[in-house]
């Protein structure tokens, strides 16, 4: 018998917290936080402790499935990939790579592979039609960033371990570890900000648990929170507040602002959002007078029609109070590797372009080179040049986390292919042709691409397998360049080593020739050279780690990072606390803070309008909890215990006009569909706002998760509109959907 102690990353939400394993003969006995990681120090949530629940569920897929006389069934993998060419080579060279759509779920950002490989895919195929997660979630804010600062991930992060005053909209840490603000032990963050003397402000239509350990919890009405923003910034102009500090002559654009905020005096804006315009001014004062305070939104604030222009004005509002780029303020991460604020010349660059070209059926704009996944179903479902005739979804399950679900799951019935690279049959992934089945998270190593740009500290790890991959099960980078080949014509067995050999020869090159960078003008051959015998994600890991910030430079700065180093450090590695990084981190053409850009002025006139927009008698919003992530950790029996938790919260008032009862059951109805809840009856919650959580609805056939299923809850995208988005970003408004809600 062996024991031994193992080290890995934790791969499930954004805190990216160090784990340490107990491993008897190769099982795993127990997980805890690794208390001598440098970034967690400890911190465990359920969620990592479920890891092995996870590595070890009955029914995670372990092999291919084939759909064979209509029934998905086992398959080796050689017989997978000949289905997928006689499928898609065919389609491919009668229609065009755009018949083909690929879909990308948020857990491919917590896998090395995925998130250096995927690119390579949709680089060398290109095919339009991409959809992410990103439009139910994120995106907003990586168009306003990018718009403002030149890059969509250089996203301005609270300061919480200086900050005296933190004011958080439709942010819940306490239930996700922090979204966009990479924080393991928000808790423990937030009470030493007490200890200090500062104060924790939390805008939100519930008192969610990240209110009830606040100062201050704010009641606002959902959709709201660009207005009340407005508000703040018309208060630090109009009462002579306004102060850029240290950014001042990295920034333009103030004059511009100060002109269009005055529409949205506090006085003006409180009936619409529901906060008085007292709290709205004092809250600006409060914010401005900080020695270190910042204002952070998160989810509630970007799945809203307004969720650009609320991000840009989150922003605009710390540097308008003087508190961006500042100790205690709102700081930028400087991430070992992969990120675009490290590369090229610094302070300057070709800013973000976005809106190059529109979907073929609504006209959506592109955005970081893809569409909405709210146009998804209408791509397949109209005919004509460009329709999507087949569809890849990877680590996605857009039939439960996309808007109006009950249009896309009938789309996707009506697919002439459909491929899915996924853990588990589940809502999406039983419309599928073929499954390709995912390594545990525990049987691959790890290297953080993107959460590392988002922290609220600097630093690096590397994460080797807990364990060896099952036998014949490829690594998920081998699995999409083999796809690759495929698209390429290549068929169903092409030269996997001859692609990886190209993608990293393209990096190589690019390394070799960028402006600004460490190894311009080196010789590629040596480089590559110098990166044997590494495959794979570790080898572009080693490349952009010695390219990067703190990197040794292929032998120019000894003392710097590599690959090889990391290894040794199983802990990882302490960079700092954040630092001042205006101007060297901006990109944008003119090399300063775009305080008013243009697309994003011309949006506040559509928020005027919205001050005359009567508020809905009933607004749905959402909601996280800490034994949850999207609609993919329900299979977990640790996860799943305990009381029922998709319920319907309602106000008491709101419960009483409409004769609901605490525990009964609700009918809950939008313009896009109808769902059945159970009623929880609470003052958590506003009047005139109803929450139900993400991710649920665990009951369709042809799916295989037995845990789930016990408790499948509600999937409350069956009532999100399809045709609601945020135009600029064309993010679905998952937040402030109006409902009717009656007895069952």
């Amino acid at each position: 018998m062996t024991h031994e102690k193992r080290y890995h990353q934790c791969t499930i939400c954004e805190a990216c917290c160090g784990l340490e394993f107990e491993v008897e003969d190769e099982r795993v006995v127990s997980i805890r936080g690794d208390a001598e990681d440098v970034f967690s120090h400890g911190f465990i949530c359920p969620k990592g402790a479920a890891l092995a629940e996870l590595h070890e569920d009955p029914d995670r897929l372990r092999q291919p499935l084939l759909r064979r006389g209509g029934e998905l069934v086992p398959a080796s993998w050689d017989e997978a990939f000949e289905a997928i060419d006689a499928a898609l080579r065919p389609l491919v060279a009668e229609q065009g790579a755009d018949a083909v759509g690929v879909y990308l779920g948020n857990p491919a950002a917590h896998s090395t592979s995925l998130v250096t490989y995927v690119q390579a895919l949709l680089t060398g195929f290109r095919t339009r039609n991409r959809f992410s997660a990103s439009t139910v979630d994120q995106i907003p804010k990586q168009l306003a960033t990018g718009l403002m600062f030149g890059t969509a991930l250089s996203v301005p992060i609270p300061d919480i371990d200086r900050s005296r005053f933190l004011l958080m909209l439709g942010a819940n840490p306490m239930a996700s570890n922090g979204s966009l603000f990479t924080v393991p032990d928000f808790r423990g963050r937030a009470r030493r900000l007490r200890e200090r003397g500062g104060r924790l402000v939390v805008v939100d239509p519930r008192r969610s648990e990240t209110a009830k350990i606040a100062d201050e919890h704010v009641p606002i009405r959902p959709g709201t929170d660009a207005l009340l923003l407005a508000g703040m910034l018309h208060t630090l102009f109009d009462e002579g507040l306004a102060d850029l500090g240290g950014v001042a002559e990295h920034s333009q654009g103030l004059a511009a602002l100060e002109n269009a905020m005055r529409a949205f005096a506090p006085e003006t804006v409180a009936a619409r959002c529901g906060v008085e315009a007292g709290t709205i001014r004092r809250l600006a004062r409060e914010l401005a007078a900080a020695d270190g305070g910042c204002v952070y939104g998160r989810i509630g604030t970007t799945t809203t029609e307004f969720g650009t222009t609320a991000s840009w004005l989150v922003d605009a509002l710390n540097a308008v109070a003087g508190q961006l780029d500042r100790p205690g303020g709102a700081m930028f991460p400087k991430a070992a590797a992969f990120a675009a604020n490290t590369r090229g010349r610094p302070g300057a660059g070709g800013g973000l372009r976005v809106h190059r070209h529109t979907s073929r059926v609504r006209g959506a704009p592109e955005v970081l080179g893809e569409f909405p996944c709210a146009c998804l179903a209408e791509e397949i479902e109209t005919p004509g040049e460009g329709q999507i005739r087949a569809l890849i979804t990877i680590a996605g399950n857009p039939a439960v986390s996309t808007p109006n679900t009950g249009r896309l799951s009938r789309a996707l019935e009506g697919l002439d292919f459909m491929l899915s690279l996924d853990f588990y049959l589940n809502e999406t992934t039983r419309h599928a042709d073929v499954i390709l089945p995912a390594p545990s998270p525990l049987e691959h190593s790890h290297f953080d691409v993107i959460f590392p740009q988002l922290s609220v500290r600097n630093w690096v790890r590397y994460s080797p397998p807990v364990f060896g991959r099952a036998p014949g099960q490829p690594e998920e980078w081998e699995t999409l360049l083999r796809l690759l080949g495929v698209l390429l014509g290549q068929g169903p067995k092409p030269d996997i080593e001859a692609l990886e050999e190209m993608v990293i020869g393209l990096q190589v090159n690019a390394a070799t020739k960028a402006e600004g960078s460490p190894l311009s003008g080196r010789d590629p051959a040596e480089l590559r050279a110098d990166l044997e015998p590494r495959r794979g994600p570790e080898r572009l890991v080693d490349l952009a780690l010695r390219s990067g910030p703190y990197g040794d430079h292929f032998g120019a700065r000894p003392e710097g990072l590599s690959l090889a180093r990391l290894e040794a450090e199983p802990h990882g590695i302490d960079l700092g606390a954040l630092e001042s990084r205006i101007p060297e981190v901006l990109r944008t053409p003119s090399g300063k803070v775009e305080l008013a850009p243009e697309l994003l002025m011309a949006d506040l006139s559509r928020l005027a309008a919205e001050l005359e927009r009567p508020a809905p008698a009933l607004s749905l919003v959402g909601r996280r909890h800490v034994r949850s992530n999207n609609s993919w950790m329900h299979n977990l029996p640790m996860l799943a215990k305990g009381p029922l938790r998709c319920t319907l919260q309602i106000h008491p008032d709101d419960a009483a006009a409409r004769d609901l009862r605490d525990g009964a059951e609700a009918r809950v109805s939008a313009r896009a569909g109808e769902v059945r809840a159970v009623v929880e009856v609470t003052r958590d919650i506003a009047p005139g706002v109803v929450s139900l959580p993400h991710g649920w609805g665990h009951d369709e056939p042809g799916t295989r998760l037995a845990i789930a299923a016990e408790k499948p809850g509600t999937n409350s995208n069956r009532l999100a509109d399809e045709q609601v988005l945020d135009p600029l970003s064309g993010t679905a408004a998952l937040n402030g959907i109006p409902v009717e809600v009656a007895p069952a």
